[in-house]
């Protein structure tokens, strides 16, 4: 995997992050999560225009991205309700780099390499690590909460192996990597915001008055974290480029101690030096 490659996954790892924290950090994270996806939808379907279209063999996995994706959304909305960033974040982007690597032969035809399988295995080592340490050191809210917030986690796992498999044939496919992320974002996008107003108009029309800047900031940082990410998978395996982008919990740890306040343990430093050991070993890979 090349130095490029490596620098541009880590960039989209700390944007990734830094959107999660936005919609953690929102009075209401559905709501909030509307917004960035909304967002997203506005800047490319402004973009589009002037970008070539992905070829018709792509369209079955761009629609089957977007039911995944809502899903996704939801999910996420719903795991963070219930329980701590550092609690959530975790299982969902650890879990999901393994099954994707374990898929992805069956499926895909990709097999890594044996360095690579290595950089796999540190990384979601490391990023379990961070989980069990944060439970230990009881970090996050109430044990009555942990039950439902890691369901909603693992669940999200799966749900985000799935899409990132599906989008990994599908923008190769594309030939057209920008085109295929923002018609993911334009379908994501008015599937999330019809379904939030047949459901709940007046919330969403108010909290859009006081929260549009989650539109614009966190809408930014999701489309440029997955349209890097996509574009890395055109590059590099598919699940290379999902394990490496996981070192996003690096940045979510981070962000969840500096700006929302959670505490994390000293615990955190072997699970993290895994990560970054993970992380070297995919570039040597």
């Amino acid at each position: 995997m090349s130095g490029l490659v490596v620098a541009v996954v880590l960039f989209a790892a700390l944007l990734h992050a830094s959107w999660n924290a936005i919609v953690k950090s929102g009075k209401d994270t559905f709501l909030s999560t509307v917004l960035v996806s909304v967002g997203a939808a506005l800047m490319s379907l402004a973009v589009l225009p002037f970008v070539n279209p992905p070829a018709p063999a792509s369209w079955p996995y761009l629609a089957a991205s977007a039911v995944a994706q809502l899903a996704y959304y939801s999910l996420l909305a719903a795991a963070y309700k219930a329980g701590d960033m550092s609690h959530a974040y975790p299982l969902m982007r650890g879990s999901a780099p393994l099954i994707v690597a374990l898929a992805s032969w069956p499926l895909i035809g990709e097999r890594l390499s044996p360095m690579q399988m290595g950089a796999v295995a540190c990384i979601c080592a490391g990023i379990f690590g961070l989980y069990v340490a944060a439970r230990t050191s009881g970090i996050g809210k109430a044990p009555k909460s942990t039950g439902r917030v890691t369901a909603f986690a693992l669940g999200n796992a799966c749900v985000i192996a799935s899409y990132t498999l599906i989008d990994g044939i599908g923008v190769r496919l594309s030939g057209a990597p920008a085109a295929y992320t923002m018609w993911i974002f334009v379908l994501n996008g008015t599937g999330l915001l019809l379904w939030t107003a047949l459901r709940r108009p007046a919330d969403l029309l108010a909290y859009a008055q006081t929260q549009w800047r989650l539109a614009a900031v966190g809408g930014f940082g999701t489309l440029a974290s997955y349209g890097l990410a996509l574009w890395a998978m055109t590059q590099a395996p598919v699940a290379a480029i999902a394990a490496l982008r996981e070192t996003s919990i690096l940045f979510a740890i981070a962000i969840a101690a500096l700006f929302l306040r959670e505490k994390i343990s000293p615990r955190h430093y072997l699970a993290i030096g895994l990560i970054a050991a993970g992380a070297i070993l995919m570039r040597m890979g």
